[in-house]
């Protein structure tokens, strides 16, 4: 599952990326509404989690407009403001979800599980390449009969190939995304992360799904 983060305070924005990477999921950061709409441009993500006080755009009209475009995928703010009246803002505003700050981040993360599970029921989240097969809601991998067991980087790595399959992606651009890291290019920790990912779901099997692209980074094949 690929999340949108958009938080103003770094620390906090901080805190709920490294929380959600731990959790399994692909995270991306933007601190205001304007950087939230360059992540949004050509990537696709499973919800949006929106601080209300934004500098500039608030938060309500950050989505409002989103929803205008025409973005489905749910949304959850987050607020120290607590009145009803600012809560039922939050929902016409098209929020799916609203939660009141300080919270405890296990709570964050039930309500996100909860959203995804809800969309789940509307959609099919299950995603395919060759007999790979993952759903993220359950958080399940199976290659053809066998269900492999992944670490949470290591799912994470894979959803990310797979939601992106037939594209070459840069060491820089995964370490990015999974990590939430500034790549340092004398650092090998994405070719590890790829030759154990490989061990499970590409060394048992005669059809190799992730290859090497010289001189860029790494690509998953539907073959």
């Amino acid at each position: 599952m690929h999340l949108l983060i958009v938080e103003d305070e770094a620390k906090t924005r901080a805190y709920l990326t490294k929380g959600f990477l731990e959790a399994g999921f692909s995270v991306d950061a933007a601190c205001d509404a304007e950087d939230a709409r360059h992540h949004l441009v050509g990537t696709r993500f499973d919800l949006l989690i929106c601080d209300v006080m934004l500098p500039g755009e608030d938060g309500w009209s950050f989505v409002r407009s989103l929803r205008q475009g025409g973005l489905q995928i749910p949304v959850l703010f987050l607020t120290a403001r607590e009145s009803v009246h600012d809560r039922v803002a939050g929902f016409d505003a098209g929020g799916d979800d609203y939660l009141i700050k300080p919270f405890a981040f296990a709570e964050l993360l039930a309500r996100v599980r909860a959203l995804l599970r809800r969309r789940g029921e509307m959609v099919p989240l299950t995603l395919h390449a060759a007999d790979l097969t993952i759903d993220p809601v359950r958080r399940s991998v199976r290659r053809g009969a066998d269900e492999l067991h992944l670490t949470n980087l290591e799912f994470s790595l894979l959803v990310m190939l797979v939601e992106r399959k037939g594209e070459a992606l840069s060491r820089t651009e995964i370490a990015e995304r999974v990590w939430d890291l500034n790549f340092d290019t004398g650092t090998n920790v994405v070719d590890v992360a790829i030759r154990r990912l490989r061990q499970k779901i590409d060394d048992p099997y005669p059809v190799k799904l992730i290859q090497t692209v010289r001189g860029v980074g790494y690509i998953l094949r539907d073959p």
